[in-house]
């Protein structure tokens, strides 16, 4: 299987040097680096050659890397039924840096491009409807991002006076608890039962 991961990595950076900046073939899968600006014409390439034939877009996702100035991944999953080939695609952007949107090639793209602008605040030019799609209307910030806090900024509940939910800032009740994440038994200064016969058997 890796080999003919290897020869499609090959075909592609012969085919389209344009777009293909790195690739390699790690676990099993194929990795295509591929420049922003020529996102969709390689999808679309992607799609109609015959030695590749990805016709199905499975996930569009963000990561985000903020000591990066590149500072985000968008990651692109695609399935070619017709010779049971998956690739992923990478391509990284500065934080105002726009990518072009794939919908006019796959329709599915509209919802995950929408999820990774709520979720990271990634922008799709050419997009035909960007707007937030998991968070409310006036949401503050990008809860994806690695600088978003924990907590939030705001907090919803729901009014009986009012009659409807109001949103106020985020007030914790207790100070917010850092995990040290240790193991509950590291450090321990009790006894447990049976400990007394290790002692006994010195």
């Amino acid at each position: 299987m890796s080999e003919a991961l290897n020869e499609l990595g090959q075909h592609l950076e012969l085919k389209r040097p344009d777009c293909v900046l790195a690739w390699d073939v790690t676990v099993g899968e194929l990795n295509v680096d591929v420049t922003p600006s020529n996102i969709k014409g390689f999808v679309e390439f992607l799609k109609t050659d015959n030695t590749c034939k990805f016709s199905t877009l499975v996930d569009i996702t963000g990561v985000d890397y903020p000591e990066r100035a590149k500072r985000f991944d968008v990651v692109y999953h695609f399935l070619s039924m017709y010779t049971n080939q998956r690739i992923r695609l990478r391509v990284s952007v500065r934080e105002d840096e726009m990518v072009p949107s794939i919908v006019d090639v796959h329709p599915s793209a509209n919802w995950f491009e929408r999820e990774i602008f709520d979720m990271f605040g990634i922008i799709f030019s050419g997009h035909p409807d960007l707007r937030r799609i998991l968070t409310d209307y006036g949401f503050r910030g990008y809860p994806l991002r690695k600088d978003f806090p924990t907590t939030g900024y705001t907090e919803m509940r729901y009014d009986e006076e009012l009659k409807r939910c109001v949103y106020e800032p985020v007030k914790l009740t207790q100070e917010y608890r850092q995990f040290d994440f240790m193991s509950p038994w590291e450090g321990a200064q009790y006894v447990l039962p049976g400990d007394e016969k290790q002692e006994e058997a010195k």
